[in-house]
């Protein structure tokens, strides 16, 4: 397998579940990849351990870091892939929601993809070899969830946002999303949401929770040379959560 051999990727949030999976299926596929990641360094040290890739950690909400990052890259091959997958769901109704917990979603959700997606497309710019940008979103961008009206609007900024790459960068950078549906990662986990959610989860017509390597097989085909032809899409592997 050696659909991106020679291509060099960055993973926000990589350190778990979809971001993890996304960094071991990129590997697998010939990209040399590093992890950016806030998980701890034992946590880092794992996850470039199973996914035979760099990592580092910092927080995507931190701008010094993030350009500090990116430095590094240009250094080191420079870029040919960016996914933007670190996320944070809080899970609580709008009533008692208080602005730090509006000020850490967005910063992480949306100001981070923000951050990342305009430190790589600089460098793609500079190094004139075209590039992919892949955001992941949510099919509750399109959706909604009571008790999550916070986590939904970051994820539609996250659609918003790649539409506007998409044309500003067009032709020769392709900038397109993923919005998963339930997926069996630790967000779900019960500390991050209700038992209640948690099984609104499976009433979906395939009737269970996603796994996160379907979700990362479409980030290696939005990666790789079939999807040449797309850009400013969404593609929703969801189990028919929601259909468009």
């Amino acid at each position: 397998m050696t659909s991106l051999k020679g291509k060099y990727g960055v993973i926000t949030g990589g350190a778990s579940g979809i971001g993890l999976a996304i960094a071991t299926a990129f590997t697998a596929e010939g990209c040399h990849v590093t992890i950016a990641d806030r998980a701890s360094e034992d946590k880092l040290v794992a996850a470039a351990s199973q996914a035979r890739a760099q990592a580092r950690r910092l927080d995507v909400a931190n701008e010094s870091e993030i350009t500090s990052l990116f430095g590094s890259v240009a250094k080191q091959g420079g870029i040919d892939i960016l996914v933007n997958c670190a996320g944070i769901l809080i899970e609580k109704p709008l009533l008692e929601t208080s602005a730090g917990d509006f000020d850490r979603l967005i910063g992480v959700n949306l100001k981070g993809v923000f951050l990342a997606g305009r430190e790589a497309l600089r460098l793609m710019v500079r190094q004139d070899r075209g590039g992919r940008v892949i955001n992941i979103a949510s099919e509750l961008a399109y959706l909604g969830r009571e008790n999550c009206s916070v986590y939904c609007a970051s994820k539609g900024g996250v659609l918003s946002m790649t539409r506007s790459w998409a044309r500003e960068f067009a032709p020769k950078i392709l900038v397109n999303a993923i919005a998963p549906g339930p997926t069996d990662t630790p967000m779900l986990g019960i500390e991050q949401t209700s038992p209640e959610t948690r099984a609104k989860e499976t009433q979906n017509p395939l009737g269970r929770l996603g796994q996160p390597e379907e979700i990362a097989a479409a980030a290696v085909f939005l990666a790789g040379p079939g999807a040449t032809f797309m850009t400013g899409q969404c593609v929703s592997p969801n189990g028919g959560t929601a259909m468009f």
